[in-house]
């Protein structure tokens, strides 16, 4: 429709062909009101029943919520209206005619429980409130493309489809690829790291991850977009520099991008972080997690940090904050140890007090210790040969990171399930839509 003007987009003295959805229809008697919804808001258009054609009053009254009209006719303004201007038809098509019975109420008066929202994702996102969510979502795709840039990273694309796991072990998506066993990708990792010894030095990739992981929790997905960063000739203190800079980038593009989105979801004050995240050793972070007293046992030097864990240290921090030397034992075999005690490492998660967003650290450019921490983690190097014979041919120090997508919108926005995050989730229930 080349000559259709968006609702936001009338003036007073004109005529305007709007389309979009039936929101409403008011029928007051003598006079009807019928509430047209596109992407930019609503528009008030005026059924007066006495002065204008039968055919046209019973169309506009006739159609169901939903439906999809196209209406042309002379704007006036009208200060009783919901955005000060209504639309005085003189014709209205209906497009596509919606069922009068639909699965969710998208003018929100009457709420759906989330399962039902996801079967129903093209009608949930008619809501405003869930249309802005992706819409904060997609500035913060922008902006942490743009910072990325900024700090001179080049963005690439890498396989998905793979002959190996990234670290091994049973959390693979198999396929059958011509006949031979392959694997959905877990992680952009070892990829990344090829291109951080490449010519490219520096590099960034946001794209989909899969895990198969039996969880059924709020913060988990097996499909998930993970935020990822490796440079050539920088160290673990560099790397958390970086995402840092990406967490403080992307909080103050939505501050300054998105007030009417957060506006729609209710925030009064968006609290951008200033940077400065704490970094705790891993040892200081387990003491402080015991002395809160939160946790049924005491946690010792070598365990993970639980989900109540890392809550009740959120809590004790009160903001993002970094853990940094974790035991060499339980991160990855790509994970440099430090050089002056190899049972700590370079390895670092990034966390927001509600849960973990980064994982990172410097990795093991060294070809003999590289092969070292396969064998010593149960993985066989040659399945690995692709990788691992680059790093005979120089591989410079490097260091990098990946964030998890949903995480980071998730906990920005305070959402209760990392679903309401993604368009269209995938986890142990869910394939469809």
């Amino acid at each position: 429709m080349q000559d259709r003007t968006y609702a936001a987009d009338v003036d007073a003295g004109e005529s305007a062909t709007v389309a979009g959805w039936v929101h409403e229809i008011r029928d007051l008697g003598g006079i009807a009101f019928l509430i047209l919804r596109d992407k930019s808001g609503k528009l008030q258009i005026k059924l007066e029943k006495d002065e204008m054609d039968d055919e046209l009053v019973d169309t506009g009254l006739g159609v169901h919520r939903e439906s999809v009209i196209s209406v042309t006719g002379d704007v006036k303004e009208e200060p009783r209206a919901p955005t000060g201007f209504e639309l005085v038809p003189e014709s209205i098509e209906v497009v596509a005619e919606a069922d009068a019975e639909l699965p969710l109420d998208p003018s929100g008066k009457v709420d759906a429980e989330l399962p039902t929202r996801l079967d129903n994702r093209t009608l949930d996102l008619r809501k405003p409130e869930v249309k802005a969510i992706f819409e904060i979502r997609a500035e913060v795709m922008r902006a942490a493309r743009e910072t990325f840039r900024d700090l001179n990273a080049t963005e690439i694309n890498t396989p998905k489809i793979v002959a190996t796991g990234t670290e091994g072990g049973t959390e693979l998506f198999p396929i059958t690829y011509f006949g031979e066993e392959a694997f959905m990708n877990q992680s952009p990792q070892l990829f990344k790291q090829l291109m951080a010894g490449s010519g490219l030095e520096t590099v960034f990739e946001i794209g989909p991850i899969f895990r198969a992981e039996e969880h059924n929790t709020p913060r988990h997905l097996n499909e998930a977009t993970s935020i990822d960063y490796e440079s050539a000739f920088a160290d673990h203190h560099e790397a958390m520099d970086a995402a840092e800079e990406i967490v403080v980038s992307v909080y103050e593009a939505v501050a300054e991008n998105c007030e009417e989105q957060l506006d729609l979801l209710g925030y009064e004050e968006f609290d951008v972080p200033e940077g400065d995240f704490p970094r705790l050793s891993y040892e200081e972070a387990i003491e402080r997690v015991n002395a809160t007293g939160e946790l049924d046992e005491q946690l010792v030097f070598g365990d993970d940090l639980s989900t109540e864990a890392e809550r009740a240290l959120g809590d004790d921090v009160g903001t993002f904050y970094f853990i940094t030397g974790w035991p060499s034992e339980i991160k990855p075999f790509y994970i440099k140890d430090q050089d002056d005690d190899e049972t700590l490492s370079t390895g670092f998660d990034m966390m927001h007090p509600r849960m973990e967003l980064v994982s990172g650290g410097q990795r093991e450019h060294r070809h003999e210790k590289l092969v070292e921490g396969f064998e010593q983690q149960g993985l066989d190097p040659e399945q690995f040969e692709y990788y691992t014979k680059m790093f005979k041919y120089g591989m410079p120090p490097h260091a990098g990171w990946g964030m998890g997508g949903e995480r980071l919108v998730m906990t920005m926005l305070g959402l209760d399930n990392i679903r309401e995050a993604v368009l269209f989730p995938r986890d142990r229930q869910r394939l469809s839509p």
